[in-house]
């Protein structure tokens, strides 16, 4: 089973709110006493937080029920009972949650970002909020307000420098391992990357950026069909995308409009993001086929040729994401 988990769903419950107290002082000294109830603690919340250490969402795979506890009642002394304690439900940095109805309630985008997602019941009021001039001694106090419930949906997008786009087999994760320390593993059959992967990828002086391997797309993947549709939610995080084209290709143009095609019927604002297009498997070709490659695509559109085996072009390559990360 894969450790790598990008969707869950969790029955969460925040905490019911205390009551107030009716409470009335009852000292021997004290003939008049009067209404001397405090209010109720709230409920708990149920809280999201980023933990900059978490990748997956595995660690709540298991995770049916959420609840947050009870806040206390009010006691004497107009003493206000203690709020219930809240649950901190942690996600890895770019977890999405939301409702049933698919309404989003929050986006983690940093390390220790807290979000509420259910508010705790609020605490009744003590009797003494019901003294007037015509009801001195009221003898009752308001009950607790119930906390929210419901199902919390969480997804978690990765968030990536640059996002590798590809049929399966296209070189991605060769491309990966060859410019990172990311050890992915790698074979010559469609869909060995079940999960996406991520490296960190040296450039000049000392300077890196994250390099996400999404598993490879297929023909009407838009549409539900192969593993793409579940991994095409992680390339809108990206900030630019890098289109992987094989050299053994049998049309290479046709390829990218593909890829392209794929993009826009998920999410047609995929198209916006900067993207450069590439040929993979470089090592493969002679200068004359490269040319040959380079003439079917148009001149705003031209490919880089690089070589995950062989290092032929990574520098290259490198060069101009880091342009376009930064340009």
């Amino acid at each position: 089973m894969s450790n790598f988990v990008d969707y869950v769903k969790i029955h969460c419950k925040s905490g019911h709110g205390g009551a107030g107290s009716a409470h009335l002082r009852r000292e021997k000294y004290i003939p008049k006493g009067g209404p001397d109830g405090g209010d109720g603690g709230r409920g708990g919340h149920i809280i999201m937080k980023g933990n900059g250490n978490e990748w997956t969402l595995l660690p709540l795979r298991y995770t049916r029920h959420v609840k947050a506890e009870r806040g206390e009642n009010g006691g004497k002394n107009q003493l206000t009972g203690a709020f219930g304690a809240d649950v901190y439900i942690e996600v890895p940095v770019g977890t999405i949650a939301k409702n049933e109805d698919g309404e989003i309630l929050g986006e983690i985008l940093e390390d220790g970002q807290e979000i509420i997602l259910m508010h705790g019941g609020k605490g009744g009021l003590g009797n003494e909020h019901f003294k007037s001039s015509t009801n001195q001694t009221p003898r009752y106090a308001q009950p607790g307000l119930p906390g929210e419930e419901g199902y919390i949906i969480f997804e978690l997008k990765i968030l990536a420098d640059v996002g590798l786009v590809g049929f399966p087999n296209a070189g991605k994760s060769t491309l990966l391992s060859a410019v990172s320390a990311a050890k992915p593993k790698i074979a010559d059959y469609a869909f060995t990357t079940l999960t996406p992967n991520l490296g960190i990828v040296d450039y000049r002086n000392y300077k890196s950026f994250v390099m996400a391997d999404i598993p490879g797309i297929i023909e009407g993947a838009a549409e539900g069909k192969g593993l793409g549709h579940r991994f095409l939610r992680h390339i809108e995080r990206n900030s630019i995308l890098l289109f992987l084209i094989p050299a053994d290709s049998e049309d290479h143009f046709q390829e990218f409009k593909i890829l392209e095609n794929e993009l826009k019927e998920y999410n047609p604002e995929l198209l916006d993001k900067d993207f450069i297009i590439s040929i993979s498997k470089s090592d493969l070709l002679d200068d004359e086929l490269k040319k040959e490659i380079a003439a079917e695509f148009p001149e705003n559109k031209q490919p880089l040729f690089f070589s995950g085996v062989t290092g032929e072009g990574l520098v290259e390559l490198k060069d101009a994401i880091w342009k376009q990360l930064h340009g």
